[in-house]
């Protein structure tokens, strides 16, 4: 039976590192070439990185994507490559497109891929379903592609060109690459990661090739970008939906493997034109079956993207090292586990910043989480400063700070004291509020808010306990049990003011998070989830705290999206609105919905 020798490189690319992007695609394809390839594929928009937002709007930036391109392009010898890119009114190859080129703005760009060999680029496919919801914004910049479907002949084997979300329309282009004959449909990705995303993605495959009848070769990007991790999981189904190759999440890899088809060299009948790319080469080495790596399960998954997340915002803004204030409670625990497992011990700092306060069991818990871990920690008292500061602000305030005012003031110091470190050492605040606090508004703005990577923002603290149990009991690399059972066991508590607990100013946490997932990911109503069955008095607290928390919420840091709706890109709800949907909508006249 023919086959198609298939590679996949599934790289971690840098938004805007153009030279460096070309390098790392040039040595995949290299060993792929090695590897005896007759095809290779490349993340979607490679060349740029994923997503390049409003660098688009540079014309440099484009012409020297251009160029790049053509780089890549004459590096390819045999194995062919489809590589993704943003195709201007002047192709890569040269020519001019559309109604122009030069320097000037471009009139339109496209989310594109070239299909190179030879050392030349032979032709590009425009990505013809823009996603515009949730993360992407790809209407703002793209225009859709319009070309007739073509496919290529490559060793032999038809094969179709498609570009991430082509593939998720029932009726789309891949479905009709495979109908008009595609024996492969190659589908270059860039697919954030959020929860169960990879088993959705099979399931979607397997319909995807029901339907038309085709082999998909998915290739993922991997790494992370700002608030966004790409997990990789390439995967390759064949016609018969069995699952040919898997790769790994959140790591680099190249995959290759023989992709068998049916039929070949024109056999089987097609109603799209056919354009020739290559031979099938008669004789070469065996190839070894790629292992089909199984996906990771849910919570080992969400905690390999937060690591590589952090790891990866840190390195690519040019960050060795973080810091982390250590309270001694379960979130802050968290956060420098997963700093000190993605960035090594060395480079993870602490300040143990304790009140008068602060009990006694907490310092003794953040100096043993500090030991566990291996990183280096220092104590800083900051009663000295709070009294300092309580005299300076008594004469304005009439009297001595009480209340919230004083909580939020040794919150505030914390803040000043680390961002103070972070100036002298140059070392990133990571900051430590999760997805439960930052909904209803608990957390200090300009106190435990400041930083510059919330690592676990979209974390509900329910699940921050799921994933500290997770951690301790985990085998392989890093420390065993780094976080105190204590730790685990106590109350959630800020420790601003004698004996306080979180359950004094919001529902407990087993009743929070729930309602939050319902009006926060799900956008229900205040109806609707009364009609799931929350209590009213819990539903009107949690959304009276979400929706007056808003303007606080845009003014903290980036941090890893694991949940299909994080704060941030995908919830862009206004500052100032005075919408309460109370009520279920009044029928229209006629019984209309």
């Amino acid at each position: 039976m023919p086959a198609l020798r298939l590679a996949m490189a599934q790289l971690n690319l840098v938004v805007g590192d153009l030279s460096g992007n070309v390098a790392r695609i040039v040595d995949a394809l290299e060993r792929a070439e090695e590897a005896g390839a007759d095809l290779c594929l490349f993340p979607e928009l490679a060349i740029t990185g994923y997503p390049p937002e409003d660098l688009l709007m540079k014309p440099r930036f484009l012409a020297d994507t251009t160029a790049a391109m053509r780089e890549v392009a004459a590096a390819t010898r045999r194995t062919a490559a489809v590589v993704g890119y943003v195709e201007t009114d002047e192709h890569p190859s040269g020519e001019q497109m559309g109604d122009g080129g030069g320097t000037r703005p471009p009139a339109r760009l496209w989310n594109a891929a070239a299909l190179c060999a030879g050392g030349r680029v032979i032709a590009s496919y425009h990505k013809r379903d823009l996603p515009n919801y949730g993360v992407f914004d790809e209407r703002r910049w793209f225009s859709p592609g319009t070309e007739p479907h073509v496919l290529y002949e490559v060793a032999g084997v038809a094969v179709g060109i498609s570009i991430c979300e082509d593939v998720w329309s029932p009726e789309g282009p891949v479905v009709e690459l495979g109908r008009g004959g595609a024996e492969v449909v190659v589908n270059i990705n860039a697919s954030p990661f959020s929860e169960g995303r990879w088993g959705e993605r099979l399931a979607m495959l397997r319909e995807r090739v029901a339907l038309g009848g085709a082999a998909i070769a998915y290739c993922n990007l991997v790494g992370g970008q700002d608030e966004l991790v790409f997990d990789g999981g390439s995967v390759v189904v064949g016609a018969d939906g069995s699952v040919l190759a898997a790769a790994r999440q959140f790591a680099e890899e190249l995959v290759v493997l023989e992709v068998a088809v049916a039929s070949a060299n024109g056999s089987r009948s097609s109603a799209l034109r056919v354009v020739p790319v290559s031979d099938a080469v008669e004789l070469r080495s065996p190839l070894v079956a790629p292992t089909i790596h199984s996906p990771l399960e849910p919570t080992a998954e969400v905690y390999g993207a937060l690591v590589l997340g952090t790891r990866d915002y840190l390195a690519k803004n040019g960050f060795t090292d973080a810091v982390v204030g250590l309270s001694g409670g379960i979130d802050s625990a968290l956060v420098a586990t997963i700093a000190t497992d993605a960035l090594g011990p060395e480079h993870v700092h602490a300040l143990s910043m304790p009140s008068r306060y602060s009990s006694p069991g907490s310092i003794g818990d953040a100096l043993a989480l500090a030991g566990r871990l291996g990183i280096d920690v220092r104590v800083v008292p900051i009663d000295p400063a709070h009294v300092t500061l309580s005299d300076v602000l008594t004469p304005v305030l009439g009297a001595p700070p009480s209340g919230l005012t004083d909580e939020n003031l040794q919150s505030r110091l914390r803040g000043m004291i680390l961002m103070a470190v972070s100036n002298a050492k140059g070392w990133i605040v990571l900051t430590t509020g999760n997805k439960s606090e930052i909904a209803t508004g608990y957390f200090t703005l300009y106190g435990d808010a400041v930083g510059g990577f919330a690592v676990i923002k979209d974390i509900a603290k329910t699940q921050v306990y799921e994933l500290c149990r997770y951690r301790n009991d985990r085998a392989g690399p890093g420390p065993v049990d780094p976080i105190p059972s204590s730790v685990l066991e106590k109350a959630p508590s800020a420790e601003l003011r004698p004996e306080q607990r979180d359950d004094q100013s919001l529902p407990s946490y087993e009743l929070l998070d729930p309602v939050l997932e319902a009006y926060v990911e799900r956008d229900r109503t205040k109806p609707e989830m009364l009609a799931e069955g929350f209590a009213p008095e819990v539903v009107d607290a949690v959304l009276r705290l979400v929706d007056t928390a808003e303007y606080k919420r845009r003014q903290l840091p980036p941090g890893v999206r694991i949940t299909a709706k994080a704060f941030g890109k995908d919830r862009r709800v206004p500052i100032t609105n005075r919408y309460r949907a109370e009520a279920p909508p009044a029928p229209t006249p006629g019984g209309s919905p």
